[in-house]
């Protein structure tokens, strides 16, 4: 089997946890010091795949791998039938929000006809807009969403945040939160049915590994 994990902050923050699993893996995957995107582990049945954050919903949901690791704000966005997320990690911890200029009047916003917002979550910000019967035109980012308002490309921004120190330092300021987000183990629905074992047992593990940690 295979299970995607994501690069960067998320992988590290991981290692406890997969270490408390018995998967021991490369150092030079923590690292992410080599070109390689495809890992072996302790266990000889499963290897690690190492990919874009974004990416991992897909890669499960499409067959890539059986099981991965990715935040709950992918999973809103994508949405996809195939997969499900039994376990929530506890890690990654962060906040879907709405985000404005510091300098620009809240009630001037809630005035316009139609509100420019930038995103890379184009399917979630339509659904939140839409839910509260707001006008709103999706620009589509995938980074430096901070500059869309300061740039006058849009008005507001929704974006992850953790500590809001992104926002401060380029005059921004929260309006609204969104959702809580965290890492959640993913499963892919097929997987669940053709290696029921396996799958089963990689759960179990990662619950134990949580609950060990506490």
């Amino acid at each position: 089997m295979v299970l995607a994990l994501p690069k960067g902050r998320i992988l590290k923050a991981l290692r406890p946890v997969l270490a408390r699993t018995g998967l021991n893996l490369p150092e030079d995957c923590i690292s992410e010091s080599s070109r390689h995107l495809r890992f072996k582990t302790s266990d000889p049945g499963l290897d690690i795949v190492r990919v874009r954050s974004f990416d991992v919903a897909t890669f499960v949901a499409y067959g890539g791998a059986a099981l991965g690791v990715c935040g709950s704000d992918v999973l809103s966005e994508f949405d996809y039938p195939d997969i499900c997320a039994p376990l929530d990690l506890g890690i990654g911890g962060c906040r879907l929000a709405v985000a404005r200029l510091e300098s620009r009047d809240p009630e001037e916003l809630a005035s316009l006809s139609r509100l420019r917002v930038a995103t890379k979550y184009p399917a979630t910000a339509r659904r939140f807009y839409a839910a509260r019967s707001i006008n709103a035109e999706i620009l589509h980012l995938h980074g430096a969403m901070e500059l869309a308002p300061v740039l006058n490309m849009a008005d507001v921004i929704v974006d992850l945040v953790d500590t809001g120190a992104t926002l401060r330092a380029n005059g921004l300021v929260e309006m609204e939160d969104i959702a809580p987000i965290s890492s959640r183990l993913v499963v892919n629905r097929v997987a669940m049915k053709t290696h029921p074992e396996a799958v089963r047992d990689l759960i179990n593990r990662f619950r134990e590994a949580l609950q060990g940690g506490l």
